[in-house]
């Protein structure tokens, strides 16, 4: 009787002690994006051809947009609505060039003084070759949120707020299609028609 007894007790325990285990949780969101980060982590060079809307100052501007970012160096066209390009950005490790519609160029230490001086908003090409993937740069993050996928959804580093809201399979993976970069005054909309290889 009083072994029946110490087996039901015990029987009881376990089940109670069972009953307050927490459940076995599947994999976490950090766990997720790591992966995805290890996935776009090999596309350090690309090309892209898309679509840019710019409002500065309450000032707006949209035309379509090709890059092609190599290690060292980009190259960036900018052309309006009708297709006439208004503007050609080269970077370089040591400077960075703008080309205007005349012919005209000018120069900088850093692509967001270069076009805020010439174009009236600033671009944040030291930023935006990770940024544009769905990566954080080396800098330190303020925010970040990430999807059930891993990918990012929203990013504020370096004084941007960056949002991400499409992404596309591309170059083997998901990579952005629709980002949007807000900073103070500034709003940038890029919308990515295309990924292709850096040739």
């Amino acid at each position: 009787m009083v072994f029946s007894r110490l087996f039901l007790a015990l029987v009881w325990l376990i089940i109670g002690g069972c009953a307050i285990q927490p459940p076995v949780r599947p994999a976490t969101d950090v766990s997720v994006h790591q992966i995805h980060l290890k996935q776009i982590a090999a596309i350090q060079t690309f090309n892209i051809q898309g679509r840019l809307a710019v409002n500065a100052d309450g000032k707006g501007y949209s035309g379509s947009l090709h890059w092609l970012h190599l290690s060292d160096t980009d190259g960036i066209d900018i052309f309006t609505p009708l297709g006439s390009k208004i503007a050609h950005i080269e970077k370089s490790t040591a400077q960075v060039t703008l080309t205007n519609a005349k012919g005209e160029r000018v120069s900088a230490q850093d692509a967001e003084s270069l076009t805020e001086k010439t174009l009236g908003w600033r671009l944040p090409l030291s930023g935006l070759s990770d940024w544009a993937v769905g990566r954080p740069t080396q800098a330190p993050i303020d925010q970040q949120q990430w999807d059930n996928a891993g990918r990012l959804t929203l990013l504020e580093q370096q004084g941007w707020k960056i949002e991400y809201t499409q992404y596309m399979d591309s170059l083997g993976v998901s990579l952005p299609q629709k980002i949007t970069l807000r900073r103070q005054n500034v709003l940038l909309k890029l919308v990515v028609e295309q990924w292709t290889a850096a040739p």
